[in-house]
């Protein structure tokens, strides 16, 4: 239980460096000591993270011979390099280069004034400074290491966690901005799991301290050969971890189950169990109709699918629209790209002239029913700071069961495996560091056991 951070700690967190560059070289402040508050945020549906601070600006350096406020002394304009430290009781570090996007003063007196700025990545702002454009050829998985380190030329201290797709998709960049490239050909992606093709298809892409990340949604599902932390939501004291059943690695203290996630009507109309996908090729007027249903069986059957629970949630059979092809509560329209950009020699172009680009019929069905089905099932859960914890990672959750007054009975229904969606370290000179949790999966039911780390 050595790695138990105790609500008793939950002051004990430090901003070891926050070290703000001019732009000029000049000059330079280390603001750590001056900040009042820092939100520091990873998110799946972010492609860079994002840092908050709030800090008391006096006249603290010297410059020109008089003392200057932070902001007047560095001419704090937006782009500056800041070096980033931050540690928690178990001396996890956070350490990440960032740059200013957003200076705003909040309140401000004859000698001193607060300050808010927030911080992105280096690729944020290049984001808007270049373009993708020219051809892509090949594994899409490649594609995104492409544009990462040719494009947004990615510091090579930046780790790249990027998960190979099983299949190809030649693609012009058409001048638009790399994060939009990228989004868009995750979209496209097919994993190298068992039974991936025509079942499941989607990745998401998002950083964290670690580096860039590119993972499916199977791979994030998938228990397999991961390491998890289990935490455990009680109403006693932590009491220094000695009332923490010895299974659990920490308390959560705050917790709230977010299910269902939308209402029925909202599923429905983003076709997350189901969407219908009429394909046309204009060169020789083949027309498809394709239905798949992840609850009714076929290529996209449920049995199929990595689950973090047990079950996709079951609706009212009576709502079943079987037969004629009608189950269904979303169209969508697309043309297939036959012969569209082959590839190699006029020879080997002429061959590949019959050959799909782009599989839909696979493909773009199954993307959208597993993004949604993927938010299906939320919890928020608050627990004192943790900076080992990242966005995309597994974790197994607890809590008691409402219906018994046995505080070891577990909740059968939502209790279990989740992934990371949102992530949120906060640090306060007032309260001291907590992260919060916005947790995710595809399915309910609790599967699995907790595990001492």
């Amino acid at each position: 239980m050595s790695n138990l951070i105790t609500s008793a700690q939950a002051k004990e967190f430090n901003i070891d460096k926050c070290f703000v560059h001019s732009n000029d070289g000049t000059t330079k402040a280390d603001i750590g000591i001056l900040i009042t508050d820092l939100y520091y945020f990873e998110d799946l549906l972010s492609p860079t993270i994002k840092v908050d601070i709030i800090f008391g600006d006096t006249g603290t350096i010297k410059k020109d011979g008089a003392l200057k406020t932070v902001v007047d002394a560095l001419q704090m304009v937006g782009t500056e390099k800041v070096d980033l430290i931050l540690t928690d009781p178990n001396d996890e570090e956070i350490k990440v280069t960032l740059y200013t996007d957003a200076i705003v003063p909040i309140a401000k007196e004859n000698r001193k004034s607060l300050v808010s700025v927030t911080l992105g990545s280096k690729e944020s702002i290049m984001n808007y400074k270049t373009t993708v454009n020219y051809r892509l050829d090949g594994r899409i998985s490649d594609h995104i290491t492409r544009i990462l380190t040719e494009t947004l030329k990615v510091d090579g201290k930046k780790k790249l966690d990027i998960e190979q797709t099983s299949n190809n998709l030649n693609h012009i960049g058409n001048n638009m901005r790399p994060f939009a490239t990228i989004l868009q050909l995750a979209r496209k992606g097919i994993p190298q799991t068992s039974n991936a093709e025509g079942n499941t298809a989607g990745f998401f892409f998002f950083e964290t301290s670690e580096g860039y990340k590119f993972k499916s949604v199977e791979g994030l599902l998938s228990p397999v050969g991961k390491e998890y932390k289990s935490l455990v939501h009680n109403e006693t004291p932590d009491g220094r971890g000695s009332s923490v059943p010895p299974e659990y690695g920490g308390k959560i203290l705050e917790y709230n189950v977010v299910t269902p996630s939308g209402s029925v009507q909202s599923k429905l109309q983003i076709g997350t169990y189901s969407t219908r996908t009429i394909m046309f090729d204009p060169f020789n007027c083949y027309y498809e109709v394709i239905t798949p249903n992840v609850l009714g069986g076929g290529k996209g059957a449920e049995s199929k699918l990595q689950k973090a629970g047990k079950n996709l949630p079951k609706y009212n059979k009576e709502f079943n629209q079987e037969g004629n092809n009608q189950d269904y509560s979303r169209t969508q329209y697309m043309l297939i790209d036959t012969g569209t950009l082959p590839g190699g020699n006029t020879q080997q172009q002429i061959t590949k002239s019959t050959t799909k680009n782009f599989d839909p019929k696979n493909i773009l069905n199954q993307s959208v029913m597993r993004y949604n089905q993927f938010f299906s099932t939320k919890v928020e859960i608050t627990i004192t700071g943790d900076f080992s914890l990242h966005a995309g990672d597994y974790i197994f959750v607890d809590a008691p069961e409402t219906s018994t007054k046995d505080t070891k009975i577990m909740d059968k229904q939502f209790g279990g495996f989740y992934v990371i969606a949102k992530l949120c370290h906060y640090i306060s000179l007032r309260s001291g560091g907590y992260t919060k949790l916005t947790l995710c999966r595809d399915s309910t039911g609790r599967m699995g056991s907790p595990k001492p780390l």
